[in-house]
């Protein structure tokens, strides 16, 4: 006798909307979440509210509906392409409907939208008090007035990049300092009203600095980052500092001395830095210090480097191009096989004093080179290397004309 077959089961009569959150937190891919809002009205109801970035082009009727949809969303990204931006693109009254409708948003991403004014983000600052991270980079009209408003409204802010945004002053870092203790990440290159006395008044409220990017800004000097060196000591792993050529040996010796947990250094340009500050930085920073960018430090030489290359066992990215003085000598320390090499990217370009010999008893000590630049290296060249049987790490690319794309991890 055939077994009695029951009813057939509805599995949406079967799980609760818990438990079907349950599930949809389990898929990995955004694929398969995607198709999971496919099987009907329901769980496509349920994956909507569950969705937590979205990505989006401009207008107003569009960014209303998704705000219906996708009532939980905790990033939302208007970023514009540089090549292919079009225009208007994103728009004040784009920002007005985001302020109103995406309530729950922590993270808002706007790079290159060039059309956006204060008045937008005076109304990003009043509707979304619980923001913590905005990118308004080479966004070219904004002001501090716009960008103070929401300072004036998100304090729980914690990131905010501003890169290209030429018309920020101190004035920004005031109202930052003032509403924003928790900002650990501020990204200004190109800001080139911002001064010394703006840095001091940033740290005097926001003392958790952990990244700062203030490539470019050529008004910014020793006592600026001496301040924020002796203040943020603790916390700071980011320093960028490309072009700053009021930055001298006295922001680095601060460095050494406050910022024992510093992992990236950016001082390309900043040509008044020499020797004594870079070993103190060597000395002080051996443990921590994992990317290092100091082309065109003019007055940088054999003695210093070698302290970098030798004390820093975690160092993994340097960038000594146009550093003219620098010799085979800066490496010569390497040989004695003690040290251990974890350096994937060095940058060597347009110095004129290294040849095939310095960079054998570089290869020696580094087997784990990924990415080797000696463009403009008179002395070294491909036939040269061939010719004195250098072997390189066998993933390491090595640039000898300018060939291959270079890695970011120095910008």
């Amino acid at each position: 006798m055939a077994d009695a077959v029951g009813p057939p089961v509805c599995i949406n009569d079967t799980l609760t909307d818990d438990e079907l959150r349950s599930i949809l937190s389990r898929l990995e891919s955004d694929k398969d979440k995607e198709v999971f809002g496919l099987v009907c009205k329901r769980w496509l109801h349920l994956q909507s509210t569950e969705r937590k970035k979205l990505s989006a082009r401009a207008g107003s009727h569009m960014l209303s509906r998704m705000a219906a949809r996708f009532t939980r969303v905790l990033e939302l990204d208007l970023s514009q392409s540089v090549s292919r931006s079009f225009y208007p693109g994103v728009t004040d009254s784009d920002l007005a409907v985001i302020a109103e409708g995406f309530k729950c948003l922590k993270v808002l991403k706007l790079q290159n939208c060039k059309a956006i004014t204060d008045r937008g983000l005076a109304l990003i600052g009043g509707g979304l008090p619980s923001l913590q991270s905005l990118d308004a980079s080479y966004c070219r009209k904004l002001t501090d007035k716009g960008l103070s408003a929401v300072a004036d409204g998100c304090h729980d802010l914690r990131s905010l990049h501003l890169a290209g945004c030429r018309f920020v002053t101190d004035g920004l870092l005031f109202s930052l300092s003032r509403n924003c203790k928790n900002l650990v990440e501020l990204g200004l290159q190109g800001c080139t009203n911002i001064s010394d006395s703006g840095l001091a008044d940033l740290v005097n409220g926001c003392q958790h600095i952990r990244f700062l990017d203030i490539n470019k800004c050529s008004s910014v000097g020793d006592v600026g980052i001496s301040k924020v060196a002796e203040v943020c000591s603790s916390s700071l792993k980011t320093l960028k500092l490309l072009d700053c050529y009021k930055v001298g040996d006295e922001s680095i010796f601060s460095v050494s001395k406050f910022c024992k947990n510093l992992e990236t250094l950016i001082i390309g340009g900043c040509r008044d830095v020499s020797d004594e500050s870079i070993k103190s930085l060597a000395a002080a920073c051996k443990n921590s210090l994992k990317n290092l960018r100091m082309d065109w430090c003019l007055n940088i030489s054999d003695s210093s480097l070698s302290c970098i290359l030798t004390q820093c066992k975690n160092l993994e990215a340097l960038d000594i191009g146009c550093c003219e003085e620098v010799t085979d000598a800066a490496f010569e320390d390497l040989r004695n096989g003690e040290i251990e090499f974890s350096l994937k990217v060095l940058k060597i370009s347009n110095c004129p004093k290294i040849t095939v010999s310095g960079i054998n008893m570089l290869l020696n000590q580094c087997t784990s080179l990924e990415y080797l630049d000696v463009r403009s290296c008179p002395h070294v060249t491909k036939a040269g290397c061939d010719e004195a049987g250098l072997v390189f790490p066998e993933y390491c690319k090595v640039n000898f004309t300018g060939s291959l794309s270079e890695p970011d991890v120095l910008v």
